[in-house]
């Protein structure tokens, strides 16, 4: 595997300048493994998918304003 594997075009009006708010309607895009499908969601539908003794790792990062 090669580091070019994962270069993709991406338009620059695709990439989000602000956060939406509210902000648990940011988009979520959730796999079944079972079916092989793809759907696309919100943030908040999240604790529909979520089983107990599941892990969920949250990351509090915050980018640098380099502009």
């Amino acid at each position: 595997m090669r580091l070019s594997d994962f270069d993709y075009y991406l338009p620059e009006e695709l990439i989000a300048q602000h956060p939406v708010e509210p902000r648990d309607s940011s988009r979520l895009m959730v796999v079944s493994r079972q079916s092989q499908t793809f759907s696309h969601r919100r943030f908040r539908d999240l604790p529909e998918y979520l089983r107990p003794g599941d892990g969920l790792v949250l990351n509090e990062t915050r980018v640098m304003p380099a502009r």
